[in-house]
């Protein structure tokens, strides 16, 4: 790739984090660049890989450059660099290292936009100590310590141990899905592990739970018993924000995809943006690059309306053609009904 196609592709993918976010940083700018997925970010986050570059797509050269590439684009718009530690989610806190051949500084700068608040400039710049992380692995493993296995392991020194060789083994699971007490829970317990599994469909790690003092789970069930009421009000009055929030967004989202495909049928478009954009579907709309109304991902979220609802797509699927032929298949069809939408 040529530098000047590396430093649009740099700056696109920057732009996209600080219109969603106010700042910018080397992270996302490649997994942007899709050279890195958030799984391989969780996995170097928990101390499961001796440096981000062995899980990317690229090699450390092209990383050093794109961050070279991040920070003149970042300079060029008055963004702030402010130097920020990464440190594993493990016992030993050690400082995360981004590649093995050169130094981590210019991969660690976070870009602070001049719009930011204060007090957001506080918390991003202030040493934040990780949650430590325990995995519910999905396969058969074994302690290193002592041979034996466990429900959870904790990584120390690039190697799996169970919770008894940790000195976490008197800790209780509590699952996710009560967000006051999990908050509370984690408050009240002097030692707490975040417990991820991973999501073979998604190829993420998800978080599942917390593992807490047992004292502390019952402190915090007597705490959140005795504001049911008005937490259950506040609730119902964010459900209600969250859901203006949701229409205002897919208007806008029907409105770029109305400019992008002025042939597309308003009806249409505003179905696109409803689907594309519902929260929690993990769909293009909801991406970093989504939210920002990106020119790309508004026509991804077009070209997998006319897959599915222009071609025949799914009934090659249900004939056991494999996705990609069947993607192939379906490409010039795409293409015309697409160039329909552009007159």
């Amino acid at each position: 790739m040529s530098k000047p196609n590396l430093a649009r592709r740099v700056a696109e993918a920057a732009e996209i984090a600080l219109t969603t976010r106010k700042y910018v940083t080397f992270i996302d700018v490649v997994t942007g660049l899709r050279w890195l997925h958030s799984r391989h970010v969780d996995t170097w986050r928990q101390g499961r890989a001796a440096t981000l570059a062995e899980l990317a797509a690229v090699d450390e050269d092209r990383l050093l450059a794109t961050a070279a590439l991040l920070k003149e684009w970042a300079l060029a718009k008055g963004l702030r660099p402010v130097d920020t530690p990464y440190v594993a989610g493990t016992r030993d806190r050690r400082e995360l290292r981004f590649t093995a051949a050169h130094g981590q500084e210019p991969f660690r700068v976070h870009w602070l936009s001049p719009d930011l608040s204060e007090a957001r400039v506080r918390r991003l710049t202030e040493a934040k100590v990780p949650d430590l992380v325990a995995v519910a692995p999905l396969d058969a493993w074994t302690c290193a310590s002592c041979g034996d296995t466990g429900p959870y392991l904790i990584v120390e020194d690039d190697s799996p141990h169970c919770l008894t060789c940790a000195d976490l083994d008197h800790l209780v699971f509590l699952p996710s899905g009560n967000a006051a007490l999990s908050r509370r829970a984690k408050q009240e317990s002097g030692l707490s592990a975040v417990v991820v599994r991973f999501n073979r469909r998604r190829k993420v790690y998800q978080r599942v739970g917390l593992l807490v003092e047992e004292g502390a789970l019952a402190a915090a069930e007597e705490r959140c018993l005795a504001d049911e009421e008005v937490r259950l009000r506040r609730r119902e009055r964010d459900r209600e924000r969250r859901a203006e929030q949701d229409v205002e967004f897919q208007a806008r989202m029907a409105a770029e995809i109305a400019r992008l495909f002025p042939g597309c049928p308003a009806e249409r478009a505003r179905e696109i943006a409803e689907h594309a954009a519902q929260r929690g579907s993990g769909r293009v709309g909801r991406s970093a690059a989504g939210r920002a109304l990106d020119e790309g991902a508004i026509t991804l979220a077009v070209i997998a309306s006319v897959r599915h609802l222009d071609t025949d797509y799914d009934r090659l699927l249900m004939s056991g053609v494999p996705r990609m032929e069947a993607r192939d298949l379906v490409r010039e069809r795409i293409e015309g009904k697409l160039e329909e939408f552009r007159r």
